[in-house]
């Protein structure tokens, strides 16, 4: 191969190089799917789609809420970062987390 390369003139090698670029696009569309496929398989053989898995993957990395505003229940407070600015301000009132435990 290496002797072909050093014959090729630059039109042929960016030619080349071009091509070789398309078939790995198509490779890692074509791996890309057939991993999809294997995890959809994989989600099944235990009950669920791939869509619940993924979603469920991302509600545990948020956390539960553990806190919330009695002034206004849609805020919420996991216990984790930073304290919302409600949470402080009913602290700040003399209120302790117990009062805004869920």
């Amino acid at each position: 191969m290496t002797d072909n390369l050093e014959t090729m003139s630059r039109e042929e090698l960016q030619k080349l190089i071009s091509d070789a670029q398309k078939a790995l696009k198509t490779v890692d569309a074509r791996r890309m799917a057939e991993a999809k496929r294997a995890a959809e398989l994989a989600a099944k053989e235990y009950g669920f789609s791939l869509d619940e898995v993924l979603q469920s993957g991302t509600k545990a990395s948020k956390g539960a809420p553990k806190y919330v505003n009695p002034e206004d229940p849609t805020q919420t407070w996991t216990g984790r970062g930073r304290k919302p600015n409600w949470l402080i301000e009913a602290l700040d009132a003399g209120k302790s987390l117990d009062d805004m435990a869920i």
